[in-house]
């Protein structure tokens, strides 16, 4: 009749204390549970949510009623609901910061056509100085110290415009800082001479690259030099020498231009044996990114087409290819708290589990905000991180949360999605408390992911060993 796997993480939680009389006999009255149901587009299956918990199930359509009736899926989800509250609400509003994306410098060699950052910024833009860079990660160092227990570690993303202009004080420092921070990098993959890559894969650092096509024609529609050039053979020719790494994935940015090349990409990806990508929706905090922005219907219909094409290529061959921004939403119906990627929650991670600093020092909630400044809540070598995380500037995005937003309010899938990114809403919207710029294709997804549920497929999408630190809080099988 209905199948039902909720896994969570070991988490501190608190009481709630409720004034109502009602004891929650029934669901959506009084104190009982709200058990929405949500058409997944399943032949057999419908989707039962409690928007506030994330709890769900999915039903034989003809025997929701039944299910409804105070049958045993509900008198055993009662005896948990609070407990599935009291977690998801420790999990959005009581984390620390346990990261941060370092823009060690302003500039880039390239001028991408959907860049969040300003092209003044990218084109003549300055570094941050080796010394500066060595101050900086040690006050971030002195923070988390003071911030996270010492089993953690926390991590640093070199992240764009493009660190590798400012190599000559980035490499010393993943040497001098090693026993701190786990190291990654986002390059755009044209300065990864063979020095770099030894460097950097011998210290294990994780290399994330950027390419928006299979085909140079349409890849550079969107991704070249600052003269117009393309730069498609050298990152294929950089994603060649970085093949069998394991610490290695691939961006995809989303656009009108290769939307409908989405099947190819991934193919082509999974040739390269690319471990994992992200096939990102554009991100429309800058204007120069909204004429691109393709529709929500259509970029979920390709989008869709790749994810199956991603499904038979490791049915033939044994080898997945993850696309990490959708195994993430899947892992928020699976294991809310076990999710790796954080915009799809609200409040979103932006300064609440992680923080992004300028080349000048300043900081941001996410990098997403770098050229915005408004939301400059201070700087990493002026001001004490702990303020700045509770400045003005940084609680307007960690202050953001899907209950303030319409219609999320009413969704619920709410928080399998989290109305990203607060940055597009604010820029492209009009402020905080809209919603993002792909409301449907999110909801989209939400409703394909529990699909693969339905139809016990849903590992072939996911990491390896995704599960590995959570445990199963519910479990009830019946057919």
């Amino acid at each position: 009749m209905n199948l039902s796997s909720y896994k969570s993480t070991s988490m501190k939680n608190t009481e709630n204390q409720f004034a109502a009389s009602s004891r929650g006999l029934y669901f959506n009255t009084g104190n009982g549970s709200t058990l929405q149901p949500v058409d997944i587009g399943h032949r057999d299956y419908m989707g039962l949510v409690d928007p506030d918990t994330a709890f769900w199930a999915l039903v034989r359509k003809e025997h929701l009623g039944k299910t409804l009736s105070d049958g045993p899926l509900l008198r055993k989800y009662r005896r948990k609901a609070a407990a599935f509250a009291r977690e998801m609400h420790s999990f959005r509003f009581e984390l620390k910061p346990s990261a941060v994306y370092f823009n060690p410098t302003e500039r880039c060699n390239l001028n991408c056509s959907y860049c969040y950052l300003p092209q003044t910024m990218r084109r003549s833009g300055g570094h941050m100085a080796k010394a500066e860079l060595d101050t900086a990660l040690a006050r971030l160092r002195d923070f988390f110290k003071r911030t996270l227990p010492d089993a953690v570690k926390p991590q640093i993303i070199f992240h764009g415009a493009e660190p590798m202009l400012n190599r000559q004080a980035l490499f010393p420092a993943l040497d001098q800082f090693k026993d701190d921070f786990r190291f990654g990098i986002q390059t755009n993959g044209t300065l990864l001479d063979d020095e770099a890559i030894e460097f950097l894969t011998a210290r294990n650092t994780a290399i994330g690259l950027s390419l928006d096509a299979d085909v140079e024609s349409i890849a550079s529609r969107t991704r070249k030099t600052w003269g117009g050039n393309s730069v498609f053979d050298k990152v294929i020719q950089t994603i060649g020498k970085l093949k069998g790494y394991p610490n290695c994935s691939v961006i995809c940015t989303v656009t009108r231009e290769n939307v409908r090349r989405l099947v190819q990409i991934v193919e082509f990806f999974h040739g390269l044996e690319i471990p994992a990508c992200m096939l990102n929706p554009i991100r429309c905090t800058q204007k120069g990114a909204r004429p691109i922005k393709p529709d929500d219907h259509e970029q979920s219909r390709h989008f869709f087409k790749a994810l199956d094409r991603t499904y038979e290529l490791y049915q033939e061959t044994g080898r997945k290819l993850v696309v990490a921004n959708f195994a993430n939403i899947l892992v928020a119906i699976l294991a809310p708290q076990a999710r790796r990627l954080m915009c799809d929650i609200s409040p979103c991670g932006g300064g609440r589990c992680f923080f992004a600093v300028s080349a000048k020092g300043e900081l941001f909630p996410c990098s997403e905000f770098i050229g915005l400044s408004e939301f400059n809540g201070g700087n990493l070598f002026k001001d004490k991180v702990e303020d700045v995380l509770q400045s003005a500037a940084f609680r307007k995005v960690t202050e953001r949360k899907v209950e303030d937003i319409d219609p999320c309010r009413r969704c619920a899938v709410r928080h399998f999605c989290g109305s990203p990114c607060p940055a597009e809403a604010h820029e492209m919207n009009g402020g905080m408390h809209r919603t993002g710029a792909f409301c449907e294709h999110y909801e989209d997804q939400v409703r394909y992911a529990f699909r693969l549920i339905a139809d016990n497929r849903h590992e072939a999408f996911l990491w390896n060993n995704w599960d590995a630190d959570t445990k199963t809080s519910f479990e009830m099988f019946s057919l």
